[in-house]
């Protein structure tokens, strides 16, 4: 750009001269606490990059659309089929075979413990022109083995099907704790079933490495990659003992990893993952080659309430992974927190993909983000945290190790510890949730309702397992709670808003108020103010509510708040509320009868759990 005429007459700019005038901004304030944020593993994450120099390419095996992946995990095989043909006529090209007790079932889950029922569930699907993935926790030998006979009835080659077998017996110890065996026992017969199927043609992924136990259990991305690549090396070790050639074996693998909203932070981590493995691979010997990378939008960011929002995060979560080099993804329908999502729910979920591939053309550009400062970096620096945290898990044995001595459920459980807290402070906002929640929202329709959420998971195993958790259970279950007071009395727990001085005074921190009470079931009882503390008073006396809140700005809080919450408490009010920070006139506020504060950054959830009780 430096040779065009225009650009000529400008200066070049410069790092220094961007700071400088920002310095003028911030007038004094901390550059580092306003501007630059970090990640859950301290990877900073700065307001302004420069270009990448010379950046390394990531690319899939073949610069091609990634596949359009939906879920088959209708317990009744006739129901699945009819769900899964409907998927495939939409346009989608891949299957994800998800049988009953699989942690991914999440309560649900394919039927199948025969050849019979498979056959059913997927009669009139083509195998040999689809991709077929299989999930089956515990259960993934005998899923296996039915899946290969089913082929062999249809009278297929093996080599010419695309099928991912799914095994993962780590993720299935991560997730329930339990293993089938000694892991010495089930690498082995991991390799005998590699064995086998060479023998008999197969061409496809034996095992997977999953990041869902950890990613769900509120991990890191950098946890997650870690977790990942030593779990694709402890079963690249247990195929080489077995016998099998490196570079066959490494094709035996493939590797799933979460997308959730965080644009950024999920392009950056999938394409960590392929530079990861890479290295990977030079350090056994081999020359990389593209790996088979499957994509799942996070089951963590779903929420019950609001459920529509999450048609949004579904749509950034699968663009992010398409864009970050995934081959196929599979993204959870909108209402799949709330039970079995119906026809609807996969149109859409589905759909979601096809606009992104068919009308805006995503994928025809490859690794789009290549060059960009900030994913160079983030990539980078995922890469290198990634890989210092899987050292770590390298020299406590390795991933089973890790998992057995509960070190590895330790460190998750302290960044877990963490991403609550800035959920309940809303630092982490969860739109449609805790923020902008919709109190009267009508219902969603699923095919079966959901168990209510348990976390962690149920079971009892060797090991401690992982939690699946998502962030946004804590206000569902106050929101539970309010709809269990609706249905018993005819009304929900209720605040007033104690509204002080003219509309334009106490406008924002009323709507701040009412967002921040109905996001744990409270609801607001709204007015435009009061002529005097006796129309208060009679106001609040009224509204059936036992709680109040006083909103206004601070100059009229000098004035009037102390006042209004002595007739608020005179007239009956158990809590009594201010709408943000009290400055130095707290303790004449709690005086007069306040009992907390409602601010950005307050610990919300706390705060919530209080109201409810007093209401």
């Amino acid at each position: 750009m430096t040779d065009l005429a225009l650009a000529s007459e400008f200066p070049t700019p410069t790092r220094e001269a961007w700071t400088a005038l920002v310095d003028k901004v911030l007038k004094g304030a901390d550059f580092e606490k306003r501007l630059v944020s970090r990640t859950y593993d301290g990877i900073r994450i700065e307001p302004l990059y420069p270009k990448a120099e010379a950046p390394a390419p990531v690319r899939r095996a073949a610069h091609s659309p990634w596949r359009v992946a939906q879920r088959v995990d209708h317990p009744d095989p006739q129901a699945a089929n009819a769900l899964a043909l409907a998927d495939l006529e939409g346009g989608a090209d891949a299957l994800v075979l998800t049988f009953a007790g699989a942690p991914a079932a999440r309560g649900f889950g394919l039927n199948a413990a025969g050849l019979d029922e498979l056959d059913r569930a997927l009669s009139g699907v083509m195998l040999d022109l689809v991709s077929v993935r299989l999930e089956a926790g515990l259960g993934g030998r005998e899923a296996m083995g039915l899946m290969l006979d089913l082929a062999e009835r249809r009278g297929h080659a093996l080599s010419g099907l695309d099928l991912d077998l799914g095994l993962d017996p780590i993720g299935a110890f991560a997730a329930t704790g339990r293993m089938s065996a000694d892991w010495d026992i089930v690498a082995g017969r991991l390799s005998e079933n590699f064995g086998r199927l060479a023998e008999r043609g197969f061409a496809g992924r034996l095992a997977i490495a999953d990041g869902r136990p950890y990613h769900e259990a509120g991990g890191s991305e950098a946890q997650e990659l870690a977790a990942v690549l030593a779990t694709a090396l402890a079963y690249l070790r247990a195929l080489e003992a077995g016998g099998h050639a490196l570079d066959r074996a490494r094709d035996a693998l493939s590797f799933l990893l979460v997308a959730d909203a965080d644009e950024f932070l999920t392009v950056a981590k999938f394409r960590a993952l392929r530079r990861l493995w890479a290295e990977v691979e030079e350090a056994c010997g081999l020359a990389p080659k593209p790996l088979r990378l499957h994509a799942e939008t996070a089951w963590r960011m779903s929420t019950r309430r609001d459920p529509w929002v999450n048609l949004l995060r579904g749509t950034m979560a699968a663009f992010s992974a398409g864009i970050g080099g995934a081959d196929a993804v599979t993204v959870l329908p909108f209402t799949a927190a709330l039970g079995l999502p119906d026809g609807f729910a996969r149109r859409l979920a589905r759909n979601t993909q096809i606009i992104l591939l068919e009308e805006s053309n995503v994928w025809r550009v490859a690794d789009p983000v290549a060059g960009s400062g900030a994913f160079e970096a983030l990539t980078a620096g995922l890469a290198e945290e990634a890989w210092a945290r899987f050292q770590e898990i390298e020299r406590e044995g390795g991933i089973v190790a890790s998992l057995a001595s509960g070190a590895l459920q330790g460190r998750i459980a302290e960044t877990r510890s963490k991403r609550d807290a800035a959920t309940a402070t809303r630092r982490d906002p969860l739109t449609g949730t805790s923020e902008f929640p919709d109190i009267h929202e009508a219902p969603v329709s699923v095919l079966m309702p959901s168990s209510p959420p348990s976390s962690p998971r149920e079971g009892e195993g060797q090991v401690t397992p992982l939690p699946s958790i998502r962030l946004a259970e804590p206000y569902e279950r106050l929101r539970d709670r309010s709809d269990a007071v609706l249905a018993q009395t005819g009304s929900r727990p209720r605040v007033f808003l104690a509204n002080l001085g003219p509309i334009s005074a106490f406008s924002a921190r009323a709507t701040f108020a009412k967002n921040a009470f109905e996001a744990g079931g409270v609801e607001a009882v709204t007015n435009d103010g009061f002529g005097g503390l006796d129309e208060l008073a009679a106001a609040f006396g009224g509204s059936g509510a036992r709680l109040a809140c006083i909103c206004s700005s601070d100059e009229i809080y000098g004035t009037q708040a102390a006042p209004a919450a002595a007739a608020l408490k005179a007239a009956g009010a158990t809590a009594i509320y201010l709408a943000g920070r009290p400055g130095e006139i707290e303790q004449t506020l709690r005086e007069a009868g306040v009992t907390d504060f409602v601010y950005v950054g307050c610990n919300l959830l706390r705060l919530l759990e209080a109201a409810q009780a007093s209401a």
